[in-house]
């Protein structure tokens, strides 16, 4: 069965709408499936390694005292329940936490941490099976891939795309769950941007603001969706009107990415993985600076300097981290990053640390690291994320090294062995879950398609 295609007469926000809303599940191919149940996974494990993080623990406290005392969908952090509402706020905030959730390139867009937690957390109040939460799923990931590319790389210096794109994001899974016609999910997707929001001062003084924005864009999503299932009505052109999200968010949108092979192009299936637990921006100069240490055998007291050719958009967001005062600014911070590939050969979860922030070797290698801006890297961007660094040695010699492909692009990805080890680290980190119970999980995800219900995943 053919995809749905929209009327070419439409305004482009109605032509996206009226394909989310008439998605099915058997008009999706099986390699689109498998890579949701593969994103699904990660996501989920991500989710369990942010549960300590303090603001997950404030999220999860206002969830206690604002929210009911109990609800039909899960609060993975804590094993709680809570309304659709709550649920998808906490999870949403924690998936965010690790910096270990999927991009995709173009759009500059995490979509798994505001997907996946509202949709879940509606799933499991509509009694929903894994076949049409797969298809809600693989509705939010088209919408605000979309939408992402749509507000473009002006509207990426400000605003931190994850919390505006994703809100509509979050509608498009929600409203699909509901079963929203054309109609209402365009409402939809207008009372969800009408409350995006996202800004990327937090970084300079490493404020919480990163899981506020996923937290909220999940959240305010379903309540898009929820409330226009009931009559609710929204901003028919609120991503291309004359006073729309473009209008006031970006100097370069392009309306036609919204409707950009709807039905034969499958977004979802161009998302990355992350290898690094850092911010993706670093990802491409680590993998380039440790494949030039492996080829070259050097050891970082071997390295004077580093110089990392890079896209703008990597200035713009890790150029204010200069000196990194918590372990989620750390993950911000290319010179940290870089220390971290230096010293021990990876970037993982164990070396954002409180002692890493302090160590001497660290901050004496982070202070050999910069930034330039490079033709060649800012002209692929963002469509491709080049990795290219120059180092000097003490010996004296010039050394660069180029990566096209970052490990976890969709051609250089992980399999589903290294999901399953990544999935295990993940939910170890913070005791989220045991490693019988991940097996189980990881079962389940595998067969996500044939699941009756998606209810009650942790005991």
């Amino acid at each position: 069965m053919n995809a749905p295609t929209p009327p070419a007469a439409a305004s482009q926000t109605a032509a996206l709408a009226s394909f989310l809303a008439s998605l099915d599940f058997t008009q999706i191919p099986a390699p689109v499936v498998a890579r949701c149940e593969d994103l699904f996974l990660d996501w989920f494990a991500c989710a369990l390694a942010g549960r300590s993080a303090r603001p997950i623990r404030i999220f999860e406290q206002f969830a206690v005292t604002m929210g009911p005392a109990s609800g039909p969908s899960q609060v993975l952090t804590n094993r709680s329940t809570s309304s659709p509402l709550f649920a998808a706020l906490v999870n949403g905030g924690a998936s965010h936490v690790v910096e270990q959730d999927d991009l995709h390139n173009s759009s500059v867009f995490h979509p798994a941490t505001v997907v996946f937690p509202a949709a879940l957390a509606a799933a499991q109040a509509l009694g929903t099976s894994g076949r049409d939460f797969i298809a809600a799923c693989v509705a939010g990931y088209e919408c605000g891939i979309r939408v992402g590319e749509f507000l473009g790389r002006s509207h990426y210096r400000v605003f931190h795309t994850t919390g505006t794109a994703g809100t509509l994001a979050a509608a498009a899974a929600v409203g699909h769950l509901l079963r929203l016609d054309a109609d209402r999910m365009q409402h939809a997707l207008g009372s969800a941007g009408t409350q995006a929001a996202g800004l990327w001062e937090f970084l300079r003084d490493a404020a919480d603001s990163k899981q506020l924005h996923t937290g909220k864009a999940a959240a305010n999503g379903l309540t898009a969706a929820w409330i226009a299932r009931d009559g609710f009505t929204g901003a028919r052109r609120i991503l291309e009107g004359p006073t729309g999200m473009a209008a006031g968010m970006s100097s370069d949108a392009d309306p036609a990415c919204l409707v950009d092979r709807l039905g034969s192009r499958w977004a979802l299936a161009e998302t990355s993985f992350k290898f690094h637990a850092s911010c993706r921006h670093t990802h491409p100069a680590a993998d380039a600076l440790l494949e030039l240490m492996r080829t070259n055998d050097l050891r970082a007291e071997d390295i004077t300097r580093v110089r990392c050719r890079v896209h703008q958009g990597a200035i713009d967001v890790l150029g204010p981290v200069t000196d990194p005062q918590s372990i989620h600014q750390s993950k911000f911070s290319m010179g940290f990053v870089l220390a971290q590939i230096a010293l021990h050969g990876r970037a993982g979860l164990g070396e954002f640390t409180d002692p890493a922030l302090r160590d001497a070797k660290v901050r004496a290698f982070l202070d050999r690291v910069e930034m330039v801006l490079d033709p060649e890297v800012d002209g692929a961007y963002p469509k491709r994320w080049l990795g290219r660094v120059e180092v000097r040695t003490t010996d004296g010699r010039d050394i660069a090294q180029a990566v096209d492909t970052p490990k976890g692009d969709p051609g250089n990805t992980l399999s589903r062995p290294e999901l399953e080890d990544k999935a295990q680290r993940l939910a170890a980190w913070a005791d989220g879950a045991s490693p019988a119970e991940m097996r189980a999980v990881i079962a389940r995800c595998w067969r996500l398609h044939d699941e009756p219900n998606v209810a009650g995943w942790l005991a």
